[in-house]
Parts: structure tokens; sequence; C-alpha cells
């Protein structure tokens, strides 16, 4: 990249807009390795030499007043490793509910704006020798799916791989507000075309059907928000946060996918919608057999000459997770169609489309209607749902395996509760953020996916604990 900065994307301005003080809006993870720990400069040492594979991690966001302008990023002309690469040390006897709660203050907090919108942490003092790094980036840089591709630059594949050696870096001045005017000009001037150039190909990979399925299908997404939900889910926001997980072993997963004519998305969503269930049930919310708890669900549309990118390419579709279905094999299978005919409608293509669109708004419009969006979209749904494949073989980090590792994604607007789904090697982790004051009862949630696995492991579900209600 040779120019002195570069423009966000529509998407990635709206995740960047949308953030405020309750509701910082990055993604991450906990990583946990195999002993001994590394000292914080053998980390800053390491990601010096391997930023340039990434060179976001060393570039700001520049606004212009009122957002006249489309934020762009510039290098950090004050760039130092030190101000990213932290540590803290877990409070003994440093078990996963000590990291747990370390990891939630440190997810809770608000990246600097001022600085790359990145943290590695180097935690230590976890039990049996092993330590951790929790990794925060903002949604405005990337995807989950785009996140897994910037861990295999960082992260190795090799215990054997030499740390690469330091190259020098020298930050290109920033550009005057003039120059971000004058290529703003030029953009809203060219874009308009760019984007009606590319509908003739759009059509031309798009028959009468496909037109008409995905006019039903938006017919059938206006009738999923017409079923009575748990809107008790949705509410204020405070600025603290509750982070957990609980893991499974994939070829399970897989068992049961196999088993049903599903998809592993189809199995962890019946998993998560029994725990949904027994939260209801614990807080007696569940109200009859129709109800719903309504997820967004994102959906990468990345192709396969994207990988690495550094951007969202992201879409959504929203799903009704059947938690007044009694029946867990019923469940599954009122997913499995659900799901099926979002796929068939072209939904999460849609999505993008109409993301895409919102590049002819100014900045400024963009701004606004991100915040109004997310304050009047938000109450539609009860929860969001992620679910990335990660990586197949181990990773190291300075020649120390990484043991496991646990996704992190942020609640926002309204939204109480979060699940990211993970998997890594041969295990699947459910790693779930709610916020601190309004969901006490997080275990219940955490205990309802592990029932959830355990009835559709179970050839007789009468072998499974009695989950109530109606």
């Amino acid at each position: 990249m040779t120019q002195a900065s570069e423009r966000m994307s529509t998407l990635d301005a709206e995740f960047f807009f949308a953030e405020h003080r309750n509701v910082p809006l990055h993604i991450g993870s906990v990583a946990v390795f195999d002993g001994p720990a590394p000292s914080r400069e053998e980390l800053m040492e390491l990601f010096t030499a391997k930023l340039p594979r990434v060179p976001r991690y060393r570039q700001v966001v520049r606004t212009a007043p009122f957002q006249l302008l489309r934020p762009v990023w510039a290098d950090d002309q004050h760039f130092s490793i030190r101000h990213h690469v932290r540590q803290a040390r877990v409070r003994p006897p440093g078990g996963p509910e000590q990291l747990q709660e370390l990891a939630a203050r440190l997810f809770a907090l608000p990246l600097d704006r001022d600085r790359p919108l990145w943290e590695e942490w180097l935690l230590d003092g976890l039990a049996d020798g092993r330590w951790a790094m929790l990794s925060r980036i903002h949604h405005c840089m990337v995807d989950g799916v785009g996140g897994n591709d910037l861990m295999a630059q960082v992260f190795d594949t090799d215990p054997d791989s030499p740390v690469p050696a330091t190259a020098s870096w020298t930050p290109r001045p920033q550009p005057s507000l003039v120059t971000l005017a004058a290529g703003e000009l030029l953009e809203a001037a060219a874009a308009p075309l760019r984007r009606l150039g590319s509908v003739p190909g759009l059509l031309r990979r798009t028959d009468a059907g496909t037109v008409l399925d995905y006019g039903r299908g938006l017919g059938e997404a206006s009738w999923r928000l017409t079923a009575p939900s748990a809107v008790f889910l949705n509410g204020f926001i405070g600025p603290r946060r509750r982070w957990t997980w609980t893991s499974a072993d994939l070829a399970e997963i897989k068992r049961i996918r196999a088993a049903n004519g599903a998809t592993i998305n189809d199995v962890v969503l019946a998993v998560i919608t029994r725990a949904f269930r027994d939260l209801l049930i614990a807080r007696d919310e569940l109200t009859g057999p129709m109800m719903v708890v309504r997820s967004l669900v994102p959906v990468s549309v990345r192709g396969p000459d994207e990988e690495g990118a550094i951007t969202n390419r992201v879409a959504a579709v929203l799903a009704n997770l059947p938690v007044g279905e009694p029946d867990p094999l019923r469940r599954l299978d009122l997913l499995r169609q659900e799901m099926a005919d979002l796929k068939h409608t072209h939904q999460a293509v849609g999505a993008e489309v109409l993301t895409g669109m919102a590049g002819f708004a100014a900045p400024m419009w963009i701004a606004l209607g991100t915040k109004a969006a997310f304050r009047t979209i938000q109450p539609l749904v009860q929860t969001v749902t992620t679910n990335v494949p990660g990586p197949r073989r181990p990773l190291y980090v300075l020649g120390r395996r990484m043991a496991a590792l646990y996704p992190y994604v942020p609640i926002g607007n309204a939204v109480r509760l979060s699940v990211a789904i993970l998997s890594y090697v041969d295990e699947i982790t459910f790693s779930v953020t709610a916020d601190y004051g309004s969901v006490p009862d997080l275990d219940v949630f955490v205990e309802g996916i592990k029932h959830g696995l355990a009835e559709l492991s179970s050839p007789d579900p009468s072998d499974q604990p009695p989950t109530g209600g109606p």
C-alpha cells in the first residue's frame, strides 16, 4: 500500500461510529499456552518483527469535524509497541474463573482512539505453569473471519519458527484536511458510477428465480419480527461485563450433524436455543410454545481471493431460535429448515448489497444513521450468535503451543448477551459475553449449553434433565 491514507469502507465506518462509552465494539480472544511464559520484552520483539505483515496495526483513524469526510486510516506518527503489548497477572489460584474475571475487566475497556485500535495482553499467573494472551482489535478493522487470518499472520504453525528480523519503519506523513477533502470529492464522484457499473455483473449472476426467492425471503424475514420474543433480554447496558466459556468435542458436533442431516451451524444454534430456554424458565419468562429469541447471525461473504483482507466482509441474517419448543430434535429440525430457507432465498447476499448501497450516503449521515439504527434495530433482536471456523492445526508463539482458544464478541445497545462459537483443532468453544448488571445468572445459560449438547448426543432424550416450561 503506497498511499498515505486509505478510506474506511461503509461497514467499517458503521462499526466505528456505533461505539460509545458503554458499548466498546472490539472483538478479541484469549489464547492459553503451555508454559513457560515469555517476557513482555520478548513479545514486543515478536510483534515488532511481524507488524509489516499487518500494516493496519500501525495506523490510526482520522476523522473530520462533524464527520463531513469519511474516516481514513493513516500511519501513526508516534507509534510505540509498548502502548499495545501490555501485561497483567491473574490473581491466585490462576484457574478459569480468575482468568475470566480479569479478561472481562479488560474486554470492557474501550480502546484508545488516538492510537492504532488493537492491544495484546500477556497474562501470567495461570495454574499449571500456563500463560495467556488476550487480544483486542476494533471491529472497524476486521470481522471474525478476518481476525482469524490476522492470527495466522502473527502466530506460527511450526514451533521451531524463528523470529523474523526486525525491519525499520518510517511513518508516512499524514495527509492534510485539504488533501482528504479533495480525495473525498473524487471518491464521491466516482463511487456511484463504480457501483452502478457492478450491477450488470450482478444481474448476469442472478436469474428471475433468484430474484423471486429473495423477495419471498424478505417477506419471511419481516414475518419473523412478528413472532413473540423474549424482550426482557433487551434493555440498558452498563460499562461492566461478564465473560465465560464452555467447550465441547468437535467430533461430537459433527456426529450430531451427520445423524440429523444438519450443518454444524444448525447444531450449535440448537444448543444455544436450549441455553436460552433454560434461562427463560429460570426467570419464569417462557410464555408459550411459539416464543422465540431473535438472533442476528453474521455470515461471512468473503471470497477465496479475500483471505487476509483487513476489513469487514460480513452480512447478517435474522434467525428465530425456537425456545418455546420443548423437544430438542424438533428444535434442531426447525432451525435446520429456517437456515436452509435463508440460504435458498439469498438473504445474506441481500444484506451485503444493502450495506454496500449505504456507501452512496455522505459520511455525516452514515454516522448519524448508524447510531440511530443501533438504537432502533437492536431492540428487535435479543442476541448475536457468531460461529467462526478456527485453526485446525496447533498454533505456536515463541515455540509455546496454544492449548486453547476462547473468542470474544461484544454486546451492543440494548442487547445484553451475545455468543461466539469458535473451533480450534478438535475442540469447539462457546464463549458468552453479558452485561454485568442485568445477567447475574449467566451460569444458568452456560449450563444450558452443556444440557443442549448432551440432549442431542443422547439417543434417548428422556435420559436428559427435564427442561420444564410450556
